[in-house]
C-alpha cells in the first residue's frame, strides 16, 4: 500500500510491524493471542482465545453472554459468520403490548447469547489448537486477576452510576467489588467467570448451549420473570453466511449482510464515490460535510429497511444498487446540511479485534453486549453478564425489525475486510474495525477515506479526528479538529453538541494490513495499528 508513513497526529501509539499480528483494545488480551499463535496456533485460534480474554478484562463492553460475528479470510476467499442469538421463544409483540420501545435492560432485553458458539463455529472450521487451550489464557486471567487499566476503569465507573445497571441481579456481586466499580491499578479477579471458562473448554462450548450453563440460565431466567429457556439456547446455531460488499477505490470492502448495519457503512462508501472526494484536504470541512452527508443518507434507509434478513422488505442487492446510490448522492447539498428520509430503492455496545498469520489467514472479529454492560443481569457463581441486543427490536406494527419470536434483532457490530483484485484473483488486504454502536458505519467510512482516498497510514487514520452523527442536524466532533473545520460545519448548518453517554464515544479501530498484498505473509508481513481511544495495542512476533 502506498501510504504515507510520515503524516500522522499526535498520539500514544505507532505502526506496529511483523510476520503474526494481534490488535485489540486490551494488552492481556492482544498478549494471549499472540501466546497462541507462538504455541503454533492460526489466527483463527487467537482470535477466539483473545475474544475469550476480553469477556474478562473489558467487562464494560462485552462478556461470556454476548454475540459476536467475524469475517474470516483464509488464503483464498472471505467466510462469515453472524453469531447473534434471536429472540426467545416467548417473546411476541403482545408481550410488551403497552409499550412505546422496548426496555433496553433486565430480562425482557435479553435475547439468546451467541458469541460462545461462535467461538465454537470458528474453531471447528478453521482451528488448528485444541479447543481447550484456547480457553487457558483467559481462565489465568480470571482467576489471578489483572490491573485495571485507565480506560476501563473510567467506562466502568460511569457504567456504575446507572441505575438499572448497578440494580441489576448479580450485577454489583460481579462487577461491583467492595461495593464500587475497580478503580485504576486495582486487581480484578473473576472465579465465577473461570468456572464457566472451564466447563465451556471442557464441553467444547455445549455446557452453555445443552449443559450445565444452560440450566443455570433457565432457572436464572425463570425466578427473574424473563422469557429465555434451555429450549431456546439448545436451539441456537451461528451461520456461516456470505458477506456483502462495494467497490471503492480500486479495492473492495466487505462487511457482514442484516440483520447487522454493515450494509450502512457500504451504502454511505458507495455514495462518497459520487461526491468528488480528493478535491479539499481531507480534514477540511467540506471534505467531512460530503462524508457526513452521505453517512445521514445511509442511516435513513439502514433504520428503515435493515432488519432480519427474510423480514426486509427490499433486497441488499437493491439499497447497494450504483445507480441508487447515485440518485441518493446527488440530493446532497455540498455546502448545507440536510435532515433526510428514507429512500425508495425498490425498482423495477463492543470489543473488536483483528488477526493474522504467517500463512496468510487473518480474521476481523467483533463481540459485544450493547451498551456497555448490557442487561445489567449476570448468573450468580457463573460469571456470565446478559446482552441487552433485544433492545434493538422495533415495537412499531408491520415495521421490518418488529419483535418476533425466534427472529434476531437489527445490530449494530460490524467487523470489516478489505479486498483487492490481483492477477489471480482477490487478495486480502486488511482486517478492520471501528467499535462503538452506531459509530461503527461511521467509522468504517471516515477511516477508509482516510486509507483509500487519502494515502494515510492506518495508525494516522486511528489518531485523526472523528466525527459522531446522532440524529437530524445533530453531530458530535472530537475536539482536536482544526477550527477552521468546526467552523465551517456549524456555518453549515450542522448542530454541534457535546456526548452525554455513560459509554458512547467515538469508536475505536484496529487495523492489520498486508505491507505487499499478493505476496507471501510470512515474507511481506503485516502493519497494524490500535486506536488510542481504548487501553490496547498491537502486538506482533
Amino acid at each position: 500500500m502506498n501510504w504515507d508513513w510520515s503524516a500522522g497526529y499526535p498520539s500514544r501509539r505507532s505502526p506496529v510491524f511483523g510476520r503474526e499480528v494481534v490488535a485489540t483494545s486490551h494488552p492481556l488480551a492482544a498478549q494471549a493471542g499472540l501466546q497462541i499463535l507462538r504455541q503454533g496456533g492460526n489466527a483463527v485460534d487467537a482470535a477466539v482465545a483473545t475474544a475469550a480474554c476480553m469477556t474478562l478484562v473489558e467487562p464494560c463492553s462485552n462478556g461470556l453472554g454476548s454475540d459476536a460475528f467475524a469475517l474470516v479470510w483464509d488464503g483464498r476467499h472471505l467466510h462469515g459468520l453472524n453469531a447473534s442469538g434471536p429472540a426467545p421463544q416467548a417473546w411476541s409483540p403482545d408481550r410488551f403490548a403497552g409499550q412505546s420501545t422496548m426496555p433496553t435492560r433486565g430480562w425482557d432485553a435479553v435475547t439468546v447469547p451467541g458469541a460462545v458458539a461462535g467461538w465454537v463455529a470458528l474453531h471447528q472450521r478453521f482451528g488448528r489448537l485444541p479447543f481447550a487451550d484456547l480457553m487457558a489464557p483467559a481462565i489465568d486471567i480470571a482467576e489471578r486477576g489483572y490491573a485495571v487499566p485507565v480506560g476501563v476503569a473510567d467506562k466502568w465507573a460511569r457504567a456504575a452510576q446507572v441505575p438499572e445497571l448497578a440494580q441489576g441481579a448479580g450485577f454489583a456481586q460481579a462487577f461491583l467489588p467492595a461495593g464500587r466499580a475497580p478503580q485504576v491499578g486495582d486487581c480484578f479477579a473473576f472465579p465465577a467467570a473461570a468456572r464457566s471458562l472451564r466447563l465451556i473448554a471442557e464441553s467444547r462450548g455445549d455446557a452453555f448451549y445443552r449443559g450445565e450453563i444452560a440450566a443455570a440460565l433457565d432457572a436464572f431466567s425463570r425466578e427473574g420473570g424473563g422469557a429465555l429457556r434451555a429450549s431456546d439456547l439448545a436451539a441456537f446455531q451461528p451461520e456461516w453466511v456470505e458477506p456483502i460488499s462495494v467497490a471503492f477505490q480500486g479495492h473492495r470492502v466487505h462487511e457482514i449482510p442484516p440483520n447487522g448495519q454493515g450494509i450502512a457503512a457500504l451504502m454511505a462508501l458507495g455514495m462518497a464515490r459520487h461526491l468528488g472526494l480528493g478535491e479539499h484536504p481531507v480534514d477540511d470541512w467540506r471534505t467531512q460535510h460530503l462524508l457526513i452527508e452521505a453517512m445521514k443518507l445511509a442511516f435513513a434507509d439502514t433504520y428503515a429497511y435493515v432488519s432480519e434478513r427474510s423480514a426486509m422488505p427490499v433486497s441488499t442487492a437493491a439499497l447497494l444498487d450504483d445507480a441508487y446510490l447515485r440518485d441518493r448522492a446527488a440530493q446532497i447539498d455540498p455546502l448545507r446540511a440536510q435532515a433526510f428520509g428514507a429512500g425508495n430503492p425498490v425498482r423495477g455496545g463492543t470489543i473488536y479485534l483483528t488477526t493474522a498469520d504467517a500463512q496468510g489467514l487473518q480474521v476481523s472479529f467483533i463481540q459485544s453486549n450493547y451498551m456497555g454492560f448490557g442487561s445489567g443481569l449476570v448468573l450468580p457463581g457463573y460469571g456470565i453478564s446478559l446482552q441487552n441486543r433485544g433492545a434493538c427490536f422495533s415495537l412499531v406494527p408491520g415495521h421490518p425489525n418488529r419483535v418476533a419470536p425466534g427472529k434476531r434483532p437489527f445490530h449494530t457490530i460490524i467487523p470489516g475486510f478489505l479486498t483487492r483484485e490481483g492477477p489471480g484473483g482477490p487478495e486480502a488486504v486488511m482486517g478492520f474495525g471501528v467499535m462503538g454502536g452506531n459509530m461503527q458505519p461511521q467509522g468504517h467510512l471516515q477511516t477508509l477515506v482516510r486509507l483509500l482516498v487519502y494515502g494515510q497510514n492506518p495508525q494516522a487514520a486511528c489518531d485523526a479526528p472523528r466525527w459522531r452523527f446522532n440524529d437530524g442536524l445533530h453531530l458530535n466532533a472530537e475536539p482536536h479538529w482544526p477550527r477552521s473545520t468546526l467552523e465551517g460545519l456549524a456555518a453549515a448548518g450542522h448542530q454541534l453538541g457535546d456526548i452525554h453517554d455513560s459509554y458512547q464515544d467515538f469508536g475505536a479501530g484496529q487495523f492489520i494490513a498486508r505491507l505487499q498484498p499478493g505476496e507471501p505473509a510470512g515474507v511481506a508481513g503485516y502493519v497494524a495499528a490500535s486506536d488510542p481511544r481504548r487501553d490496547g495495542s498491537a502486538v506482533a512476533w
